[in-house]
């Protein structure tokens, strides 16, 4: 074993070195969607858009991964972890490059479509890798410090790639950030072991073993609980930039400052909430977490006028909760299925969250309005309906227990010992 991994408690140097990859892969996808929300404004004038086709353009990229996860579901188990991410990875990379280079909406719908199927399945299967790669009690902080990527692309991603607009044209952040990705390729391809321990269980067909998956109503409720957990965050989330300009008359530099401040905030938030899952329990901190956050949907979509520094601090809050529920919950839903389906029901998973996340925007998009002195309205109800959902996955949450089904699963690049899920 590791010299690094005497303790229980703490990784092993294998271990970090994923947990770094993962989050490399994690960061460009996240930068990859997200950066599409605080470009809206730049977006609808230069393509001569409406509120309604930013959403779509928003949406398709979920929708699109959320396909993928549901037809590669039946296959992502039949193949080494380390083989799917780099493939689907590589597929992302090069889409992510057809979305800068693209002139038209037309062309930019299509690029985003591919780079939503090859960054959908490549996230499922970051999932998959943790559950297979960490043992229950250290999967919080594991899946805490992969996804406080999402706070480092608030902090380094959003703003770079906003002042790159600003500087150099919307396309700009896209090739920049495909340029990224085959670093982050070539890390991964070098660095990654391969990880072939759920290979070794006896499996049924492919499709028998989808239908195993979705027959399993534990698996169902995970299902809901993930499709109104993500609906609460991107109905409000999704025009949060588009707004603050809007009602403000700020600059993509004066957003970029407010996402920088709040991803601070939540670079901090995601790994202490994941060591507080761990040590807590993970559904108490996702309660506490996840009410807070439905409180906040209502509080940022009806902030009136105000100074740059209130807006940060309050998006800043709104961040912290709503991507730190993500950590305890997504830490729940790993244990949920047995070794043996865990990539199919995480693939599944992944297309539940994708298609929450298409509706979000379209939702809010059609919503929202665009008034007649270019302000946008409408906002306040988006609130309302990303606190309802929010309050469904409140509710949800009472029935997301690990499984009972034992297994074994050994990665033994990381650990020569059996890892027991």
């Amino acid at each position: 074993m590791d010299s690094a991994a005497a303790s229980p408690d703490r990784f092993s140097r294998a271990q970090w070195v994923l947990i770094v990859i993962l989050a490399a892969v994690n960061f460009t996808h996240m930068v990859d969607f997200v950066i599409m929300m605080p470009l809206g404004e730049r977006l609808m004038h230069e393509l001569a858009i409406s509120p309604d086709q930013f959403g779509r353009a928003v949406a398709v990229y979920a929708f699109a991964a959320a396909v993928a996860g549901l037809l590669g579901s039946p296959v992502v188990n039949r193949f080494d972890r380390k083989s799917v991410l780099l493939g689907m990875y590589a597929g992302f990379a090069g889409s992510t490059l057809f979305c800068g280079l693209a002139d038209s909406y037309e062309l930019l719908l299509v690029s985003r479509i591919l780079a939503g199927i090859f960054g959908g399945l490549a996230s499922a299967t970051i999932m998959a890798v943790i559950g297979d790669a960490f043992p229950p009690h250290r999967r919080g902080t594991a899946t805490g410090a992969v996804m406080s990527s999402f706070a480092v692309a608030s902090v380094a991603g959003l703003p770079i790639g906003l002042l790159l607009a600003g500087e150099f044209g919307r396309g700009t952040p896209f090739v920049v950030l495909a340029g990224l990705s085959v670093g982050v390729w070539v890390t991964a391809w070098l660095g990654m072991p391969s990880m072939r321990g759920h290979l070794t269980a006896k499996r049924a067909s492919p499709w028998d073993e989808f239908r195993e998956v979705v027959r399993k109503p534990a698996h169902l409720w995970a299902f809901a609980f993930t499709f109104s957990l993500v609906l609460g965050t991107f109905t409000v989330a999704s025009f949060i930039g588009p707004y603050l300009m809007s009602l403000n008359g700020w600059t993509e530099r004066d957003v970029a400052v407010i996402y920088l401040v709040a991803g601070l905030g939540t670079l901090v938030g995601m790994n202490v909430v994941g060591r507080a899952a761990d040590r807590l329990g993970k559904r108490p901190v996702f309660l506490v977490m996840a009410g807070t956050a439905m409180v906040l949907c209502v509080v940022v979509t009806n902030l009136p006028k105000t100074p740059l520094w209130v807006a940060a601090g309050i998006m800043s809050l709104f961040m912290i909760f709503a991507a730190g529920r993500m950590v305890p919950a997504q830490a729940m839903l790993i244990g949920v299925a047995a070794p043996r389906l865990r990539g199919g029901f995480m693939s599944l998973n992944t297309a539940i969250q994708n298609l929450s996340t298409g509706l979000a925007p379209m939702i809010a998009g059609a919503v929202v309005m665009r008034d007649t002195d270019g302000t946008l309205v409408g906002y306040p109800i988006v609130g309302v309906i990303g606190a309802t959902a929010a309050a469904v996955s409140l509710a949800l949450s009472r029935f997301i227990h690990p499984t009972t089904e034992t297994g074994f699963v050994a990665p033994p690049v990381l650990d020569p010992e059996p890892v027991a899920v």
